[in-house]
């Protein structure tokens, strides 16, 4: 049975270049291979919840500039809802160039994320919780999430925040979240460290917390329960979007799974995507049905 999940947050066209190494000032360097995507972290979560096997809605800014309807072909492909929060804006969407590093899979990004437009709680569509089994907030929409937030927690709707750095307004949102699943580059103010950002989620009431650490172990709170989870070894062809990927994969197993087996499977599915180019790759070479027997 298909669950439905809400995505809230940035949409960005991303322009993604593979090369053998970083370009030095004034230096020209031609690909390797290149590849044009819909970004961001909500969106690539919303791709990879859909490519799951689940129902998909992104709640987010797009626009109707033509490079805007690059995106919209790209998510139409992989059958995901999208509820533009920016219908009849024109301006150009927020572009992503990102060079990924052959050899080591790392990727350097310059963009422009959603500071140029914030929805507001008036364009939120009445009937946005209907049918809607987990929530995803990425924190670039800051001032529709608190009130979507608020009404779903009064409806047990489940609420994961993709926390890769802190935003501010996190702190309206964090008392209505059940998962905060953060990278170990999230620090809420006054945080220095892991534990102060531990303490600081515990202490919001937040039940079930993640700290992933890129190929390093993910260290995670659960109800008082502390553990780490190891990250399956590859060799990693490109890194772009791992995080993003984890978290669509994670809103579709915590709805069958425990905490700690959800963040162990969607480790699973980051660690292979990283094998292959492009935050898309990873999905047409193997189909969902080997994808799962595969994390049995």
């Amino acid at each position: 049975m298909k669950s439905f999940g809400l995505f809230i947050g940035l949409s960005t066209l991303d322009l993604i270049y593979l090369t053998k190494n970083i370009p030095e000032p004034n230096q020209k360097i031609v690909a390797l291979d290149q590849t044009i995507a819909a970004g961001g972290p909500a969106t690539n979560a919303a791709v990879t919840f859909s490519h799951l096997g689940d129902r998909a809605t992104l709640l987010s800014a797009i626009g109707i500039h033509p490079m805007s309807q690059i995106v919209r072909s790209d998510l139409e492909t992989y059958a995901i809802k999208i509820i533009d929060l920016a219908p009849n804006r024109f301006e150009l969407p927020s572009v992503s160039s990102i060079i990924v590093t052959q050899g080591t899979g790392e990727r350097a990004v310059i963009s422009v994320n959603a500071t140029k437009f914030q929805a507001t709680p008036e364009q939120i569509p009445s009937d946005i919780l209907e049918e809607v089994s987990i929530i995803l907030i990425d924190g670039h929409q800051m001032q529709i999430s608190y009130p979507i937030a608020k009404r779903a927690k009064a409806k047990n709707i489940p609420i994961v925040i993709d926390g890769g750095s802190w935003k501010e307004g996190f702190e309206s949102i964090l008392p209505y979240v059940d998962y905060a699943i953060c990278s170990d580059n999230f620090y809420p103010p006054n945080c220095k460290n892991q534990t102060d950002v531990v303490s600081y989620l515990q202490e919001i009431g937040i039940p079930h917390i993640a700290i992933t650490q890129g190929d390093r172990p993910i260290q995670y709170l659960s109800r008082g329960e502390k553990g780490e989870i190891e990250i399956p070894v590859v060799k990693a062809v490109d890194t772009l979007g791992a995080g993003d990927i984890f978290h669509g994969a994670f809103c579709h197993y915590i709805l069958h799974n425990d905490f700690v087996k959800a963040l162990t499977l969607s480790a699973k599915i980051a660690s292979f995507s990283c094998q292959y180019f492009g935050t898309r790759q990873w999905m047409k070479i193997v189909s969902i049905f080997l994808i799962c027997a595969a994390l049995r």
